[in-house]
């Protein structure tokens, strides 16, 4: 098992509330925050406590690595909860990433199908395992890249793993630039943080049936 990162949160100033209505509100989470708490009293604050501030009844939904950055949403009573739980379990929800990754592919668009298991030894990490591993799946789309032999790369997974879209790139030899899990010394020292964010989201509001796209743009420095 890998040895454990100090847990050194971003500071509270306020909360970036991208979309809110009576039963779901939709943040933007700093890279470096946990999304849920996590085990120990030092990793107890995270986005889901930061919100309860605020909106004490707010409940989970999804989550994002803590490295990761970008659109969380939360739901305000249970009823939306379940529902949009079902909505995940069913695939129609429409998450759509930004990733800055070392090197320019030589297929500027594609799919990655390889199948993922947590590699206990090696915890929290995962990894490919075609024997015993679950369907994993990723769209991916080039935006552009630059001087330093550098890419832009628009993700869309259509399975949601643990780690699914770091593996996925580092597995096409493009690791997502700051990765200290699956990039090398040279992606991982390339960025303080990693560059992986969560920057749009669309489904179909279970409560008011009314179709919802949340925006999040970010630009990586």
């Amino acid at each position: 098992m890998l040895q454990p990162v100090k847990y050194n949160p971003p500071a509270h100033n306020k909360l970036e509330i991208l979309y809110i209505d009576d039963d779901l509100i939709a943040l933007n989470k700093p890279s470096g925050l946990l999304s849920v708490p996590g085990r120990g009293e030092d990793k107890q604050d995270c986005l889901l406590s930061r919100l309860q501030l605020e909106y004490p009844q707010a409940l989970v939904i999804h989550r994002l690595d803590m490295p990761t950055s970008g659109i969380l949403l939360f739901a305000l009573n249970l009823e939306l909860q379940k529902r949009m739980s079902m909505l995940f379990e069913q695939k129609k929800i429409h998450k759509e990433y930004i990733a800055k990754v070392h090197g320019i592919p030589v297929q500027t668009t594609g799919t990655i199908d390889q199948p993922l298991i947590t590699d206990w030894i090696n915890r929290p990490k995962q990894k490919i395992d075609y024997n015993n591993g679950k369907p994993s799946q990723t769209k991916y789309r080039m935006v552009s890249s630059d001087n330093n032999n550098n890419s832009l790369i628009l993700l869309q997974p259509i399975t949601g793993r643990s780690h699914q879209l770091r593996v996925h790139m580092s597995s096409l030899g493009h690791a997502i630039l700051g990765d200290d899990l699956y990039g090398t010394a040279q992606t991982r020292n390339a960025s303080k943080r990693l560059l992986l964010h969560a920057q749009k989201i669309s489904f179909i509001h279970p409560l008011t049936n009314h179709p919802i796209t949340i925006n999040c743009k970010v630009n990586f420095q």
